[in-house]
C-alpha cells in the first residue's frame, strides 16, 4: 500500500533537510523529537518494570509501545496536516527529517575535540570526548582524544546518517521514526549488564538489523570518498573493513571503523579503559600505518565523513526520484 503524500520518501524534502542539518546541526533543546522518544522510552520503562515486566518479554512490550507511539503518531501529524494545508504537512515532514539525521552535529562534536586540543586544552577536549564515549577520559592524552574522536565519526556515520537515509529512503518518514526509536532504545537499554541483559535484548537486536545492511554499504560509501579525498586509500578502505571488521564485538560498527581506519592509513582503536579497567588494547588498520593523532589526520577523517553522508544523501535521494 503507498504512503500518503505527506509520509513518502521526497528527493526535494530530503535536500533541504541535508542542507538544514549541516548549516544549522543539532540544537539542543528540550522538545527535540530525539530528547522526547528518549522521555518516552524512560516512562514506559518504569511502568513495565512496575509490573514485574523486566525480562525478555517485557522488552519486546517496550518497543512495540515506543515505536508504536511515536511512528504512529509522527505519521498521523504529519499526514493530517498534509491533507489540510499542504504547505504545513511538507514543513513537518522537513522539521523531522531534519530533526533525525546527525551529519551537521556529528561533525560539530568533532570539530569541539579538535578546537580544544587546537587551544591547547586538553581539559576541555577530555570533557568533550566523554560526551560522545563511555570510557575513561581522564588519562586520554591529545592523540587518544582524536582517536576517540574519529572513531565515533566512523560509528556514528553509520547509525547517525546513512542507516536513517537508508530506511527514509525505502518507507518515508515512518521507517525513519522507526529507526530512531529502535536506535534510541538500543543506547539506552541494550546493554549486557545484569539489569538489561534480557530487557535490553529486544532493542539491541533489532538495532542490529536494522543497521546491517547499512553498515556495509558505509564501507563502499567510505572507499569511493577516500578516492576523492586527498592522502586516503580506497582500497586499504575495503582491505581492513574485510579483513578487521570483526575486531569490535558489534556487528556493525566495526565496518565503517575498520573502512575509516583503513582510508585514512591510520590505526584506530588502541588502550581502552572503563571504570579504570583496560578494556581493550587491540588496534584497527594495517599494522605498519602509524597510529592516529595529528590535527591533520583529524581533518581528513573529518572530510571523509562529511564526503560520505552527501554521497550517502545524494545516492538516496536519486533513488528516490
Amino acid at each position: 500500500m503507498a504512503l500518503p503524500v505527506a509520509l513518502a520518501p521526497s528527493a526535494l524534502l530530503l535536500a533541504v533537510a541535508v542542507l538544514l542539518d549541516l548549516a544549522l546541526g543539532d540544537p539542543d533543546y528540550p522538545w527535540h523529537p530525539a530528547r522526547l522518544i528518549g522521555r518516552t522510552l524512560t516512562i514506559d520503562e518504569r511502568a513495565l518494570r512496575a509490573c514485574g515486566l523486566d525480562g525478555y518479554g517485557g522488552g519486546i512490550l517496550l518497543f512495540l509501545l515506543v515505536a508504536g507511539t511515536w511512528t504512529v503518531g509522527v505519521s498521523a501529524l504529519v499526514s493530517s496536516a498534509g491533507d489540510a494545508y499542504p504547505w504545513l504537512g511538507r514543513a513537518l515532514h522537513v522539521f523531522f527529517l531534519y530533526s533525525l539525521l546527525a551529519l551537521g552535529s556529528l561533525l560539530q562534536h568533532g570539530r569541539r575535540i579538535e578546537s580544544a586540543l587546537r587551544d591547547d586544552d586538553l581539559p576541555r577536549a577530555r570533557v568533550a570526548v566523554s560526551r560522545l564515549v563511555g570510557r575513561d577520559t581522564e588519562s586520554m592524552d591529545a592523540a587518544a582524544c582524536r582517536r576517540a574522536a574519529v572513531e565515533s565519526l566512523g560509528e556514528n556515520l553509520t547509525d547517525g546518517v546513512v542507516s536513517p537515509l537508508f530506511w527514509y529512503a525505502i518507507g518515508g518518514l515512518p521507517l525513519l521514526v522507526l529507526f530512531k526509536a529502535v536506535s534510541t532504545m538500543d543506547s539506552m537499554v541494550g546493554y549486557r549488564t545484569p539489569e538489561y541483559i534480557r530487557f535490553g535484548w529486544c532493542g539491541a537486536r533489532l538495532d542490529d538489523v536494522m543497521n546491517y545492511v547499512p553498515a556495509r554499504l558505509t564501507v563502499g560509501l567510505i572507499a569511493v570518498a577516500a578516492v576523492v579525498v586527498r592522502r586516503c586509500s580506497a582500497a586499504k578502505a575495503l582491505r581492513v573493513a574485510l579483513a578487521q571488521h570483526h575486531v569490535l564485538p558489534s556487528p556493525n560498527s566495526g565496518w565503517s571503523e575498520a573502512a575509516l581506519a583503513g582510508a585514512l592509513q591510520r590505526r584506530l582503536v588502541g588502550p581502552i579503559w572503563t571504570n579504570q579497567r583496560l578494556v581493550t588494547d587491540l588496534w584497527i588498520g594495517t599494522p605498519s600505518d602509524p597510529p592516529l593523532g595529528t590535527h591533520d589526520d583529524y581533518e581528513r577523517a573529518a572530510r571523509l565523513v562529511l564526503t560520505s553522508g552527501l554521497l550517502a544523501a545524494a545516492i538516496a535521494a536519486a533513488g528516490i526520484a
